[in-house]
């Protein structure tokens, strides 16, 4: 019996189909059933159901899965332990992030972290939240960049800031001289969506519950385009097919001259989203994970332009500079 073996009947009892399970462990689907099949004979017992309806964990096969989670568990905080003997800011730290967050906080928040541990090397993944948090409680990623709501058992998530939405439009647009932006200002069939299953597009529908797409709009509409990035949407609103809704940061990093698009701010209610940074309870390296979040907020455009109330802080307007000998 081997730790590998013990993370293939893992996956395998959670995919419940023999393919995933091998996409997930990085290996082909015969090695997995090969593996698993052999630890069966070894234990001498059936851990799973093979038939036309799927892949079905035994009784005595869940036990052993959940023994198998736990024990896997504690072997990836055995690493966590043995890594803690060195320095907590040397060595790789592996951070997963959304795609609407990555392209836009990583290039403002990198070379301060580079500066401050030159030690320490970031290693990143993107990718959409449901997987970032496998991979997370797998050990594969040391730490996490989403969006609220975010509720995980032995996970830490701590709000960074909120970052509010923007409208982006051609400077020629029918909206482009208004103050703030409504509600009732947005045509359904002018607004470009994200795809099904990115958390972004979930948090514009649910800020704004009538761009929801119906069947009607599905069928007949020539504007129901999606786009998979906000990159995407960005060259779709400068190509004229219509307007789309981007957070601040995104908004703010866009290749095009504020001649040709701009970005226009929401009224009262403002809608935001609340960016995230989660790791496991159980990670030693609690100063990398402090340094990680002090840069992130001390480097983002977001965190300062709408997370302080610097009369509040300082008692008079001016800059806050936090103090970098962390």
């Amino acid at each position: 019996m081997t730790l590998t073996e013990l993370r293939y009947i893992v996956a395998l009892s959670q995919e419940q189909h023999f393919g995933r399970a091998a996409e997930r462990c990085h290996v082909s689907q015969p090695t997995l059933s090969i593996a698993i099949k052999r630890l069966e004979e070894e234990l001498g017992v059936i851990l799973f159901e093979r038939g036309k309806q799927g892949i079905l964990v035994t009784p005595l096969g869940q036990r052993i899965v959940d023994i198998a989670t736990t024990m896997l568990d504690q072997a990836a905080h055995i690493k966590d332990v043995a890594n803690a003997d060195q320095e907590q800011l040397r060595g790789p730290l592996a951070l997963g992030t959304l795609p609407t967050i990555g392209p836009y906080l990583l290039p403002q928040f990198i070379p301060l972290l580079q500066e401050m541990a030159a030690d320490l090397s970031l290693y990143v993944e993107e990718d959409h939240q449901a997987s970032l948090i496998t991979k997370l409680r797998d050990g594969e990623l040391d730490a996490v960049l989403v969006t609220a709501p975010f509720a995980e058992p032995d996970i830490v998530a701590l709000p960074l800031f909120d970052e509010p939405f923007v409208l982006l439009m051609p400077t020629n647009h029918r909206l482009a001289s208004r103050e703030a932006i409504t509600a009732s200002d947005l045509n359904p069939a002018e607004i470009l969506l994200l795809q099904d299953g990115h958390a972004f597009r979930d948090q514009v529908l649910h800020a704004f519950p009538h761009l929801r797409p119906t069947e009607h709009t599905r069928e007949n509409s020539r504007k129901f385009i999606q786009g998979s990035t906000l990159e995407t949407l960005r060259h779709m609103v400068a190509s004229g097919l219509g307007l789309a809704i981007l957070p601040q940061t995104a908004a703010d990093t866009s290749p095009y001259s504020r001649s040709f698009l701009i970005s226009k701010c929401f009224a009262e209610p403002i809608p935001k989203r609340t960016l995230c940074l989660a790791w496991r309870v159980s990670f030693p390296r609690h100063k990398a994970i402090d340094l990680l979040r002090r840069a992130i907020q001390a480097s983002s455009s977001a965190y300062w332009n709408y997370n302080t109330s610097l009369d509040q802080i300082t008692g008079s307007v001016g800059v806050l500079v936090e103090n970098r000998d962390w």
